[in-house]
């Protein structure tokens, strides 16, 4: 027997390759070209129903096998497991974003991407407007009222002058960035325990793996 069989089974069982739900849902959809909404059943109208784990169940269940693939990756097989997870992530529940986030989780795997938390910025003072000219480029400013000067032994009345600032980028912008991220984190988790529960993966095994839950937050 060659080391690729012994690595690939042992006493006659095939050994999964474990993966975290990342490399999983990359696989997934980057790999075996998954698509998040599946067909549905002919006798089913589209109206109020979505491609979910009770199809997958259902198929499974009366035809005693996996189910076979290849529907929407042309010209060749897409693995059933690709598709239990593609069902599982279109089960996304509405109180952690429903399909959008799903769709959302999707093009991130198919692209390989992690969610822009922006890291390594920080939010800099500057000016709202400037202007430029032959001897530089300098900050905007404008008249925010009026004093009185002693000028030369006259009084006077002058322009108080203000620059103003903003923050750039906002520290709301940073903000709203890390907490897409915290909520695809819980995305991403709710699949993983769905695909751990579910017990449905042939040939793939979830692991406890995953990406850092915050990694701005340096311990």
């Amino acid at each position: 027997m060659s080391m690729q069989g012994r690595i690939g089974r042992t006493s006659g069982t095939k050994v999964k390759r474990a993966l975290g739900v990342q490399a999983i849902l990359e696989w997934a959809f980057r790999v075996e070209k998954a698509q998040l909404e599946l067909p549905l059943p002919k006798d089913v109208s589209e109206e109020g129903f979505g491609f979910g784990m009770e199809y997958v169940l259902l198929q499974r269940g009366a035809l005693g096998c996996k189910v076979d693939g290849g529907q929407h990756k042309m010209g060749s097989y897409t693995s059933a497991d690709a598709e239990v997870v593609a069902a599982t992530l279109a089960g996304m529940p509405d109180s952690l974003g429903g399909k959008r986030m799903a769709i959302y989780v999707a093009e991130l795997a198919r692209a390989g991407m992690t969610p822009d938390w922006m890291p390594g910025v920080v939010p800099r003072c500057v000016p709202v407007e400037t202007k430029s000219n032959q001897h530089g480029e300098r900050a905007s400013t404008i008249v925010v009222g009026t004093d009185r000067v002693l000028l030369r032994g006259k009084w006077r009345s002058v322009e108080v002058l203000a620059c103003p600032v903003t923050w750039r980028p906002h520290p709301e912008q940073i903000a709203a960035a890390r907490r897409g991220y915290e909520d695809w984190w819980q995305a991403l988790d709710w699949v993983r325990d769905g695909l751990a529960a579910g017990g449905m993966l042939r040939e793939v095994e979830v692991t406890i793996a995953m990406p850092k839950v915050r990694p701005w937050v340096r311990k």
